[in-house]
């Protein structure tokens, strides 16, 4: 009937009102946000399973220490599968630290 049929419609309306975020400012953000591989500039499905994201931390050149601080690389399922991965986080850190320096 029409009645049931409006009711399904304000259910999904009220449903889909609360399905947004909101940050500490109030400001409304994305719930989801697609990554991309380091490497090979794909974008990183949801369904990737396979795919990783590796924090690699930051030392200091003087004294050899971790600064607290760190670089964020993310690898598809697609590199790993072709056993590239290490090849690839090789060589984006190496490329990271000679920018560094």
């Amino acid at each position: 009937s029409r009645r049931t049929i409006a009711r399904r419609a304000h259910t999904l309306c009220v449903a889909a009102a609360s399905l947004t975020m909101q940050n500490e400012e109030g400001q409304l953000v994305d719930l989801y946000i697609p990554r991309k591989c380091s490497w090979t500039n794909r974008l990183i499905e949801a369904q990737d399973k396979a795919s990783v994201q590796i924090n690699v931390g930051t030392i200091d050149p003087t004294t050899g220490l971790y600064t607290n601080t760190y670089k964020t690389y993310a690898l598809s399922g697609y590199v790993r599968s072709k056993g590239e991965s290490d090849m690839a986080l090789t060589d984006l850190v190496r490329k990271q630290d000679d920018q560094a320096l």
